[in-house]
């Protein structure tokens, strides 16, 4: 064969990958958010060619050098591209394994500089795939806590966005820089307890689930519930987000994930294939699925920011049509409220009557005034109702189905009389519906229930309003901490509470959740600072009294508020095993 054909067959069959691998990937925009067994095959092509495509390009590469005048932002581009495979496939399954792979191909696209002299290409489009590759690495390594490396890639990032802007003279600079802001205010809520380490650099610190500090309950008859779903809606307007990711949302999804076990993958080599994913399970329960080798570790979760009303419905909808026998959902909300003047103190209204939750951001908050001024004073039966809303009501359809709800907001006693048509396990964890002020003036570093839940104890030190610990401190108070989760356990085995706790309890996810609460209500009950009920969480079906006064959980809070200095703030409530408690304001 002449050498030339050979060369042209080449090129044209790499030609022919490239195009095939971009159609592929431009295909994936297509695909519903939503749903388990839709997208599966497609990635997998997708997966295949660019396999074939990385194979091609390495085993011809002079050939593709010399003729076809491959540059190496080109491949940096393909590596680019399956790290997004990577990053997608773990929004789709929850598996963390697959954004550790992402990590390596992204932190070896940075260590082989391919995109060095993008800016000498003189093409203003590859210097914006630099700066969405730049943001895609920043997403990447926020959600794996690398948080060191976050602040080098901002300042790489930075300089990026000014060499940009010199050269192109380009419009869209200032949005670049407001990515850059929103990544730095991020930076400054997270973490929201700085830990004073000894010794440089500071370790990645990780709140992912880990076995050895979860507690084991024996699965009981009623324990029969395993989290399949979770749904998270973020949408608070006045908080720290990066990448339609808010810090209630990236705080909440970790703690639905287990931390990966074992080695980190190796960074790209030029020498070695990407592997894609395993084969597609034949099911979409959580765990080992016979005849398949994937295993399940993490429910599955959608993030939603700011979506409408109708998005949510449609993703609860899809969430319970594929929920398996025994199967459960989460559903978690951040937003905002709004109750209209006419039932500011409807407590008892249910439904639709009493206000919703503002997900979209597109509800006028001066409505009501607008209307009292044009004289539109119907009576309360006869108002519309606002389409932008998502109202307690709207989740009634899905209580047909186990659920477990969380809801940060100040208007989240909107949930607390949600009635059980259907005789199916229903709980809700319910935020404070105000803060003491000076936590109050922190609300864009995220909510105060939640940052209990991901990190009991930096909750309890933001509770405090104490923003610093020591590394030797911290590591006394956490253990402090676990001893509490592990009491707490087993007196609830011990201890009559409501069947519906029972029957979410085998979850391993759930069960820290729950256990978290309780060491969040037990906290805030006892701290001096929190003196009106609507600064205390609750939970729908509420904890019993005795379980939350205990003296062996009163103790542990006890100790830790002096490890930290702060046992002035704390009222001792406990009696003998149980008590009541201290007088407390009613407002």
């Amino acid at each position: 064969m002449n050498p030339m054909d050979g060369e042209r067959k080449i090129i044209i069959e790499f030609c022919h990958l490239l195009e095939k691998s971009k159609v592929l990937f431009n295909g994936l925009r297509e695909l519903p958010q939503y749903g388990h067994k839709q997208w599966q095959s497609y990635f997998g092509r997708t997966f295949d060619v660019y396999t074939k495509l990385w194979k091609f390009q390495q085993q011809h590469r002079d050939v593709l050098d010399s003729k076809y005048g491959l540059k190496r932002w080109q491949i940096g581009e393909i590596a680019s591209k399956i790290g997004q495979l990577y990053y997608h496939f773990y929004l789709r399954t929850s598996e963390t394994a697959y954004l550790r792979e992402a990590f390596a191909f992204y932190q070896a696209i940075r260590a082989r500089r391919y995109y060095t002299h993008a800016v000498k290409e003189d093409k203003c489009e590859l210097m914006v795939k630099k700066l969405r590759y730049y943001a895609r690495f920043i997403v990447v390594s926020l959600l794996l806590n690398k948080l060191k490396l976050v602040d080098d890639l901002i300042r790489e990032l930075d300089n990026q966005i000014i060499e940009y802007g010199t050269t192109y003279n380009a419009e869209d600079q200032m949005e670049w820089t407001v990515v850059v802001d929103e990544v730095k205010a991020f930076l400054d809520a997270e973490p929201a307890v700085q830990v004073m380490y000894n010794d440089m650099p500071a370790p990645d610190m990780s709140n992912r689930i880990h076995p050895d500090q979860t507690p084991y309950v024996d699965r009981g008859p009623h324990m029969h519930l395993t989290l399949q779903d979770v749904i998270i809606i973020g949408s608070s307007t006045q908080q720290a987000k990066f990448s339609e990711l808010t810090i209630d949302m990236y705080r909440i999804l970790q703690i639905l994930e287990k931390e990966p076990i074992g080695p980190a993958p190796q960074a790209l080599s030029e020498d070695i294939p990407p592997h894609g994913p395993p084969p597609a399970p034949h099911s979409t329960q959580r765990g080992y699925v016979v005849g398949d080798s994937f295993r399940r570790d993490n429910p599955h979760k959608y993030l939603l920011f700011k979506p409408t009303a109708l998005q949510c419905l449609v993703y609860l909808a899809s969430s319970c049509n594929d929920l398996p026998l025994n199967g459960a959902i989460l559903l978690y909300i951040s937003a905002d409220g709004y109750i209209p003047s006419h039932s500011r103190n409807a407590d008892s209204i249910t439904g639709y009557e009493a206000g919703g939750f503002i997900t979209s951001g597109k509800l006028d908050p001066n409505r009501d005034s607008i209307r009292e001024s044009r004289g539109q004073s119907q009576d309360r039966g006869s108002r519309g109702k606002d389409h932008y809303l998502l109202y307690p009501g709207d989740i009634y359809p899905f209580t047909r189905r186990p659920l477990f709800i969380i809801v940060e907001s100040n208007c989240s006693g909107l949930m607390q009389n949600m009635p059980r048509h259907f005789n199916q396990p229903l709980v809700m964890l319910l935020s404070a519906q105000e803060l003491p002020a000076n936590l109050a003036e922190r609300c864009h570093q995220g909510n105060i229930l939640t940052l209990f839940l991901n990190n009991p104890l930096m909750g309890f030190c933001a509770s405090c309003e104490l923003y610093t610990i020591e590394e030797g401190l911290l590591d006394v108070c956490e253990t402090l901490v676990l001893d509490f989760m592990f009491q707490c356990a087993q007196l609830i085995l011990r201890i009559r509470i409501d069947m519906n706790f029972f029957a979410f309890m085998g979850d391993e996810f759930l069960r820290t959740i729950i256990l978290r609460y309780l060491f969040c209500e037990c906290s805030l009950r006892m701290n001096r600072n929190f003196r009106s009920r609507s600064q205390i969480v609750h939970s729908t079906p509420p904890m019993p009294e005795e379980l939350l006064a205990h003296s062996s959980l009163v103790s542990i809070i006890l100790k830790i508020s002096e490890q930290l200095g702060v046992r002035n703030h704390f009222s001792d409530v406990s009696g003998p095993g149980s008590g009541p408690r201290e007088p407390r304001d009613q407002n």
